[in-house]
């Protein structure tokens, strides 16, 4: 009756929302319940309230690893899937921890346009993903 799509096959919108089910369903094992926002609330696609009744996630959903200048200062996680893998980070505290020798601090898309994603993150990033992964 049920057939499975291929993640591929789908367009930019579908895949959006594909990546937010397999997110929320991830965090719903760890207690929170997400919103999805019919528009960017001050860069937050979704918004996750955790069990505790205090904790509120106000989250960017992205398809990679991204780093945005005009997330600075919002307060905002971002949360991501690699292959089946999927990690949800504190922007700015993530940002604060890049090596000061990271490559992309002296490129082109970083210095001019304020912004970097890597689809397959570099080695130093992987090491900082450790701590936001969202397990299964």
């Amino acid at each position: 009756m049920l057939e499975r799509v291929a993640y591929g096959d789908l367009n930019a919108r579908q895949q959006e929302n594909y990546n937010f089910h397999k997110i929320a369903a991830r965090l719903a094992d760890y207690g929170y319940t997400s919103m999805r926002l019919s528009d960017d609330f001050e860069g937050a696609d979704f918004i996750a309230l955790h069990m505790d009744g205090t904790t509120i996630l106000r989250v960017q959903l992205k398809g990679r690893l991204t780093l945005d200048r005009k997330y600075e200062g919002k307060g905002l996680h971002v949360a991501f899937r690699l292959r089946e893998r999927m990690f949800v980070y504190p922007h700015d505290t993530f940002l604060r921890r890049v090596p000061d020798d990271a490559a992309f601090l002296t490129n082109r898309a970083w210095t001019r346009d304020g912004a970097v994603h890597w689809g397959s993150p570099p080695d130093w990033a992987m090491a900082l993903l450790v701590d936001y992964e969202v397990a299964a």
